[in-house]
């Protein structure tokens, strides 16, 4: 049985950061961590979600690094015409909650032909799915990184140190509880803005 590591060594693909969203970020205390990614294809796991203050949070942190992640959202968010717009510009992907196989099929179907174009993918999730507390998290995006063969990323936002921290990635094993237990320690420490609601990482029942 393989088990899941840390991606060490350089940082071959590095990006060029908004000075304007660092300086924002700034003003409020916040700042953010990131050294490059290991690759052009990726999957960005983003914890604690437990408020709406993470959505603008993450919006400045990916204009401070420089990286042009596309994020789901959900589908509803997407149908008034201007915000439906905006959402598309930022990066945002309509998904239907309620297909699940499709969405990860069609995510790493992207994926694939973005390696073969040697184009730039990177797909933000926060994988607990709700701001609400939660028995764990939801396995779209563990499972579009396994098919896809791609690393991923464990984005913190750290309310507690006002610090996103962009800087860890894990090759994964599919060994879940051993990928999950090192999501754990990676992310250990990280504050949520309502440290109440924050759910365990894992893997839903």
């Amino acid at each position: 049985m393989q088990t899941p590591h840390l991606i060490t060594g350089p940082r071959p693909i590095q990006l060029k950061g908004s000075a304007v969203a660092r300086f924002l970020m700034g003003l409020f205390g916040w700042r953010v961590e990131f050294e490059g990614l290991p690759a052009l294809q990726g999957v960005v796991m983003v914890y604690p979600h437990t408020s709406n203050w993470d959505f603008p949070v993450g919006i400045f942190a990916k204009w401070a690094i420089g990286i042009p992640v596309k994020f789901w959202g959900k589908d509803s968010l997407f149908k008034p015409p201007v915000i439906g717009r905006w959402m598309r510009w930022i990066g945002g992907v309509p998904i239907d909650r309620t297909c699940s196989k499709g969405m990860v099929g069609g995510t790493v179907a992207q994926i694939d032909a973005a390696r073969d174009a040697g184009e730039f993918f990177w797909l933000a999730v926060a994988p607990e799915g709700t701001r609400s507390l939660t028995t764990g998290w939801r396995s779209g995006a563990y499972r579009v990184a396994l098919e896809a063969k791609v690393p991923v990323a464990l984005a913190a936002l750290d309310f507690g140190t006002k610090t996103v921290r962009f800087t860890q990635f894990v090759e994964l094993s599919g060994d879940a509880q051993a990928d999950f237990a090192l999501f754990a320690q990676i992310l250990a420490g990280a504050r949520a803005k309502r440290p109440e609601q924050a759910g365990p990482i894992a893997l839903r029942p």
